[in-house]
């Protein structure tokens, strides 16, 4: 299984991310909450698009943002394959980090696998 994330599989467009917050839905998974959206485009084909988030309100510094975003595309790698089942429309989905601390990797991971699960049973 190819772990990248590569440039095509980002989601980085303002206008992409404010669609998904309006018109998306979420689910949660302590310590992350999932948005999620079912792209309706012509442009099938595409992957689906991931992003990442950590709020400044909870960790001041940005090298403890920039440390649970690292940790975040890191289980995103590892456990993308349970995402790539859903491509008979691609999706775009953001994670973002909603715990008071700074994880592990392990149990993030966790985390991070069990919402994607969850994904797989509300689309099917």
């Amino acid at each position: 299984m190819n772990q990248r994330y590569g440039k095509e599989e980002k989601l980085k467009q303002k206008k992409q991310i404010e669609t998904l917050f309006t018109d998306g839905n979420s689910l949660g998974q302590y310590p992350i909450r999932l948005f999620y959206l079912r792209v309706t485009s012509e442009n099938i084909h595409q992957p689906t698009r991931t992003g990442v988030s950590v709020s400044k309100r909870n960790f001041k510094n940005a090298v403890d943002r920039n440390k649970i975003k690292r940790l975040l595309r890191e289980a995103y790698k590892k456990n993308k394959y349970l995402v790539n089942d859903l491509n008979s429309h691609p999706y775009w989905l953001m994670i973002v980090y909603v715990g008071k601390e700074i994880p592990e990797l392990k149990p993030l991971d966790v985390a991070v696998m069990k919402a994607f699960k969850k994904l797989k049973k509300i689309k099917k």
